[in-house]
């Protein structure tokens, strides 16, 4: 089934027709990904290592997972769907914004996106590479230098952690400014995966979510899953 049928099915519609905009596996990465980071800054903050490792996998793998989705998923869910140039940015700022913004990702949305998926790979890459030297050891320090154990180290838990709190923090005030204040909503569409649509884009190409999909993202899934099985399995 192609993303023009799936139009056909779900968006092709009058005024108020709900539309399939996020796909299920953009759903289930994105509150996997929600309970594994707030787990991640627990056991970081209270020195549960073990099980801060553990999600810390679990948090890689799903990074990988949604890098891939972002060329092959759904069409609200691909990068080129919400990679928006400085332009559109202003343009939104200045209330003129296009009639895609308010299907998918913003362009403040599409910016807060990008920046905690860019934090959270750097403090994994990070995580892997750093070494508290008491019992705490990623299984990348042995093929890296020294030099670099020491400044993944000094970022993953000073810098990285705090900025990743704080984006975290952002992003779910950004969220409760956008349902409460301007009464838009956002949290239904990430659960149900579909989105009241007007008639002024009753032509919306819906996200493709079908069977086909969906086993397509379990077999990327697994295979992402399967690297960071692999990265793990060289701490020593």
């Amino acid at each position: 089934m192609t993303d023009s049928s799936v139009a056909a099915r779900h968006a092709r519609a009058s005024d108020g027709a709900h539309t399939r905009v996020w796909d299920l596996p953009t759903r289930l990465f994105h509150w996997a990904l929600a309970v594994a980071v707030i787990g991640l800054i627990g056991t970081g903050l209270n020195g549960i290592m073990e099980w801060h490792f553990r999600l810390g996998y679990t948090v890689l793998a799903l990074l990988l997972f949604r890098l891939l989705w972002g060329f092959v998923g759904g069409r609200w869910s691909r990068f080129a769907s919400f990679f928006y140039g400085p332009g559109s940015v202003v343009a939104y700022l200045r209330g003129r914004a296009h009639p895609d913004h308010l299907i998918g990702h913003t362009p403040l949305g599409a910016l807060s996106v990008f920046a905690v998926l860019a934090i959270l790979a750097l403090q994994v890459a990070t995580g892997l590479m750093a070494d508290d030297e008491i019992s705490a050891s990623g299984p990348l320090t042995r093929f890296v230098s020294g030099a670099v154990v020491s400044l993944a180290t000094g970022w993953h838990k000073a810098q990285g952690k705090w900025i990743v709190i704080a984006l975290v923090s952002l992003h779910v005030l950004a969220v409760l400014f956008y349902v409460l204040v301007k009464r838009h909503r956002l949290i239904r569409p990430m659960v149900t995966g579909d989105k009241r649509i007007s008639a002024a884009n009753a032509d919306v190409v819906a996200s493709r979510d079908d069977a086909a999909s969906r086993w397509r993202a379990l077999v990327l899934f697994a295979l992402c899953g399967g690297v960071a099985f692999w990265v793990a399995s060289l701490r020593v």
